[in-house]
């Protein structure tokens, strides 16, 4: 007879469809029952994607049906609506309801200046609100909990203050702003496995008074992982806008990180290309190659948003808390971002229409 320790072992190395955490660790599994050589599993999720649950059902089968004394194998997922990640501790808690759109700003890989378009990014955003006397706020969520860089680029340094239970966000430059950074020392690490990530990404939507946003802009960190899903199963997302720079090595892998908004039915708004030359005497060097982000929008399906070009003056706005976009307006480089923010906008009309 197999025990219970043994399935579960075994229910450890089934991956939840696209990603690389376990069905587990996410809560999926709510009971495992063994009566002689039948075995029971009763599972539940919520995910807007009627394709998961019968991969995870699949999955189970396949995991559990060459172990040595079981005989039959029942496995039944229940399923709820989307609105909070796998394992999430109360049906009650609900998406802010005062935020138009909420978009990720995501990569597969590291290193392409995936934060510095964010907040370059929402600041075009909340420029162009502005020109057409919308008043509705912008704002920023940082989800990279190991890394988070936004309070240094957005020049955001105090703690917030917590009002009715809720935690309300810091704000500089017309931009409300979330992250780990300021809720930790500088100098701390965070040294936490996946459940607490999700936790804190959960927190983020649900425990932060954002009050009312036109538009959220979320720094997702690279990958395909717990991050990336807590947020499009606790947020509803109404786009993505995928990072990358020209060479073949980071576009291959954003492609594939890319393809995970499919998954949980997020729509891919299109491509960035960061880094994509270097302006010298009225010639463009490419530093880092060509084409990667056209490749990676024509194998996406979507569309190129814009080329923002190698500035140095990118990253020194950025440390000073400024970033280019309202430091150096009239540059090439806040030009690239205010022409991918229109695009951004118009999309966003389009595809929640």
């Amino acid at each position: 007879m197999v025990d219970q320790a043994r399935i579960e072992s075994v229910l450890k190395t089934v991956k939840y469809p696209g990603f690389s955490r376990d069905i587990v660790s996410f809560g999926i599994i709510r009971s495992i029952e063994v009566d002689g050589d039948q075995v029971s599993i009763q599972g539940a999720l919520s995910t807007g994607d009627a394709t998961v649950p019968p991969k995870i059902k699949e999955a189970i089968e396949a995991a559990l049906k060459d172990i040595e004394g079981i005989g039959s194998v029942t496995v039944n997922i229940a399923v709820s609506m989307a609105g909070k990640a796998p394992g999430g501790d109360s049906a009650a808690h609900k998406p802010p309801s005062k935020i138009r759109y909420a978009i990720a700003v995501a990569s597969g890989k590291g290193g392409v200046g995936k934060s510095t378009f964010t907040v370059n990014l929402a600041c075009a955003l909340k420029e162009i609100l502005k020109k057409e006397g919308n008043g509705s706020g912008v704002g920023i969520m940082d989800c990279d909990i190991y890394g988070p860089s936004i309070p240094l680029m957005m020049g955001v340094q105090e703690r917030p203050e917590i009002e009715n239970n809720r935690v309300r966000p810091l704000k500089n430059l017309g931009i409300e702003v979330m992250s780990m950074g300021v809720l930790i020392d500088e100098n701390t690490p965070v040294v936490w496995r996946g459940p607490m990530v999700t936790k804190t990404i959960q927190q983020f939507v649900q425990n932060v008074d954002w009050g009312e946003l036109e538009i959220l802009v979320v720094d997702l960190p690279p990958g395909t992982g717990d991050a990336q899903l807590t947020l499009a199963q606790t947020l509803p997302l109404s786009g993505a806008v995928v990072v990358t720079t020209p060479q073949e090595a980071a576009a291959s892998v954003t492609r594939r990180g890319a393809t995970m908004f499919e998954k949980v039915n997020v729509p891919i708004l299109g491509v960035a290309e960061n880094m994509s030359y270097l302006e010298h005497n009225g010639e463009r060097q490419h530093i880092f190659g060509e084409g990667g982000g056209k490749r990676a929008a024509e194998y996406l399906k979507t569309e190129l948003l814009g080329q923002v070009p190698l500035d140095p003056a990118i990253r020194i706005g950025c440390d000073r808390g400024v970033p280019i976009v309202l430091g150096e307006p009239d540059s090439p480089a806040a030009q690239a971002f205010m022409d991918i923010a229109h695009q951004v906008g118009k999309l966003l009309t389009l595809a929640n229409q």
